[in-house]
Protein backbone atom coordinates (compact mmCIF):
# COMPACT_ATOMS: atom_id res chain seq x y z
CA UNK A 1 0.00 0.00 0.00
CA UNK A 2 1.16 3.55 -0.68
CA UNK A 3 1.98 6.23 1.89
CA UNK A 4 -1.12 8.16 0.87
CA UNK A 5 -3.23 5.01 1.16
CA UNK A 6 -1.98 4.37 4.70
CA UNK A 7 -2.84 7.93 5.71
CA UNK A 8 -6.35 7.69 4.24
CA UNK A 9 -6.90 4.29 5.83
CA UNK A 10 -5.74 5.52 9.27
CA UNK A 11 -8.10 8.50 9.18
CA UNK A 12 -10.96 6.30 7.97
CA UNK A 13 -10.24 3.75 10.71
CA UNK A 14 -10.11 6.24 13.57
CA UNK A 15 -13.32 7.96 12.42
CA UNK A 16 -15.07 4.59 12.16
CA UNK A 17 -13.90 3.53 15.63
CA UNK A 18 -15.02 6.84 17.15
CA UNK A 19 -18.40 6.86 15.39
CA UNK A 20 -19.33 3.25 16.12
CA UNK A 21 -18.19 3.72 19.72
CA UNK A 22 -15.90 0.70 19.57
CA UNK A 23 -13.41 1.98 22.18
CA UNK A 24 -14.75 4.26 24.92
CA UNK A 25 -11.54 6.30 25.27
CA UNK A 26 -11.64 7.04 21.54
CA UNK A 27 -15.39 7.71 21.56
CA UNK A 28 -15.00 10.34 24.27
CA UNK A 29 -11.65 11.53 22.90
CA UNK A 30 -11.02 14.90 21.31
CA UNK A 31 -11.17 14.79 17.48
CA UNK A 32 -7.85 16.65 17.16
CA UNK A 33 -6.17 14.23 19.57
CA UNK A 34 -7.35 11.07 17.86
CA UNK A 35 -6.74 12.23 14.29
CA UNK A 36 -3.25 13.52 15.16
CA UNK A 37 -2.46 10.41 17.22
CA UNK A 38 -3.40 8.05 14.41
CA UNK A 39 -1.49 10.09 11.83
CA UNK A 40 1.66 10.10 13.99
CA UNK A 41 1.97 6.33 13.83
CA UNK A 42 0.17 5.18 10.68
CA UNK A 43 3.44 5.09 8.72
CA UNK A 44 5.66 3.84 11.55
CA UNK A 45 5.61 0.10 10.70
CA UNK A 46 7.46 0.93 7.46
CA UNK A 47 10.47 2.15 9.45
CA UNK A 48 11.79 -1.29 8.47
CA UNK A 49 12.15 -0.21 4.82
CA UNK A 50 14.90 2.38 4.07
CA UNK A 51 13.11 3.56 0.90
CA UNK A 52 9.74 4.14 2.59
CA UNK A 53 8.49 7.64 3.41
CA UNK A 54 9.50 7.29 7.06
CA UNK A 55 12.57 5.16 6.34
CA UNK A 56 14.09 7.88 4.12
CA UNK A 57 13.71 10.40 6.96
CA UNK A 58 15.16 8.12 9.65
CA UNK A 59 17.77 6.11 7.72
CA UNK A 60 19.95 5.85 10.84
CA UNK A 61 17.18 3.74 12.38
CA UNK A 62 15.61 2.23 9.28
CA UNK A 63 18.73 0.58 7.87
CA UNK A 64 19.64 -1.36 11.05
CA UNK A 65 16.01 -2.50 11.51
CA UNK A 66 15.89 -3.62 7.87
CA UNK A 67 19.19 -5.50 8.17
CA UNK A 68 18.13 -7.16 11.42
CA UNK A 69 14.55 -8.13 10.54
CA UNK A 70 13.79 -7.33 6.87
CA UNK A 71 10.67 -5.63 5.55
CA UNK A 72 7.18 -6.54 6.79
CA UNK A 73 8.31 -8.80 9.56
CA UNK A 74 8.81 -7.72 13.19
CA UNK A 75 7.42 -4.20 12.73
CA UNK A 76 4.25 -5.63 11.16
CA UNK A 77 3.50 -8.09 13.97
CA UNK A 78 1.29 -8.31 17.03
CA UNK A 79 4.44 -8.92 19.09
CA UNK A 80 5.71 -5.38 18.50
CA UNK A 81 2.28 -3.90 19.28
CA UNK A 82 2.31 -5.77 22.61
CA UNK A 83 5.86 -4.58 23.36
CA UNK A 84 4.88 -0.96 22.58
CA UNK A 85 1.76 -1.20 24.79
CA UNK A 86 3.80 -2.64 27.68
CA UNK A 87 6.47 0.06 27.25
CA UNK A 88 3.84 2.82 27.28
CA UNK A 89 2.29 1.33 30.42
CA UNK A 90 5.60 0.95 32.26
CA UNK A 91 6.98 4.36 31.29
CA UNK A 92 3.68 6.16 31.99
CA UNK A 93 4.22 8.31 28.92
CA UNK A 94 2.75 11.75 29.54
CA UNK A 95 0.34 12.00 26.59
CA UNK A 96 -3.43 12.26 26.88
CA UNK A 97 -4.84 8.71 26.96
CA UNK A 98 -6.95 9.28 23.85
CA UNK A 99 -3.78 10.20 21.92
CA UNK A 100 -2.04 7.02 23.09
CA UNK A 101 -4.98 4.84 22.03
CA UNK A 102 -5.19 6.67 18.70
CA UNK A 103 -1.47 6.11 18.14
CA UNK A 104 -1.90 2.37 18.71
CA UNK A 105 -4.90 2.35 16.35
CA UNK A 106 -2.89 4.27 13.74
CA UNK A 107 -0.15 1.66 13.96
CA UNK A 108 -2.64 -1.21 13.73
CA UNK A 109 -4.41 0.46 10.79
CA UNK A 110 -1.14 0.27 8.85
CA UNK A 111 -0.86 -3.46 9.49
CA UNK A 112 -4.49 -4.07 8.52
CA UNK A 113 -4.04 -2.02 5.35
CA UNK A 114 -1.00 -4.11 4.40
CA UNK A 115 -3.10 -7.22 4.98
CA UNK A 116 -5.35 -6.00 2.16
CA UNK A 117 -2.51 -6.66 -0.31
CA UNK A 118 -1.44 -10.08 -1.64
CA UNK A 119 1.91 -9.81 0.20
CA UNK A 120 0.14 -9.83 3.59
CA UNK A 121 1.87 -9.54 6.95
CA UNK A 122 3.33 -12.01 9.47
CA UNK A 123 0.99 -11.10 12.35
CA UNK A 124 2.40 -13.86 14.55
CA UNK A 125 6.08 -13.14 13.83
CA UNK A 126 8.51 -14.91 14.39
CA UNK A 127 6.09 -17.47 12.95
CA UNK A 128 6.48 -16.66 9.25
CA UNK A 129 2.99 -17.39 7.89
CA UNK A 130 1.59 -14.25 6.30
CA UNK A 131 -2.01 -13.23 6.77
CA UNK A 132 -3.73 -11.55 3.85
CA UNK A 133 -7.15 -10.51 2.58
CA UNK A 134 -5.99 -9.50 -0.93
CA UNK A 135 -8.52 -6.86 -1.92
CA UNK A 136 -5.86 -4.55 -3.39
CA UNK A 137 -3.95 -6.61 -5.98
CA UNK A 138 -1.19 -4.03 -6.58
CA UNK A 139 -0.34 -0.47 -5.57
CA UNK A 140 -3.47 1.31 -6.72
CA UNK A 141 -4.01 4.67 -5.05
CA UNK A 142 -7.46 5.02 -6.63
CA UNK A 143 -8.67 1.79 -5.07
CA UNK A 144 -7.01 2.69 -1.74
CA UNK A 145 -8.79 6.06 -1.80
CA UNK A 146 -12.09 4.45 -2.72
CA UNK A 147 -11.89 1.93 0.14
CA UNK A 148 -10.99 4.68 2.62
CA UNK A 149 -13.71 7.04 1.35
CA UNK A 150 -16.31 4.28 1.64
CA UNK A 151 -15.21 3.64 5.24
CA UNK A 152 -15.32 7.37 6.05
CA UNK A 153 -18.78 7.79 4.49
CA UNK A 154 -20.05 4.74 6.34
CA UNK A 155 -18.61 6.04 9.61
CA UNK A 156 -20.08 9.51 9.12
CA UNK A 157 -23.51 8.04 8.36
CA UNK A 158 -23.39 5.67 11.31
Amino acid sequence: MTTEGHIYFAVASIILIKKVKLIQLITSGDWWHIILGSLLTCLLPDIDHPKSFIGRRFKWLSIPIYKLFGHRRFTHSILLIIIIAIYINIKRINFPIDVIYAMIIGYISHIIADMLTPAGVPLLWPYTKKFSIPIIKKSNIRLERLISIVIIIYAMQY
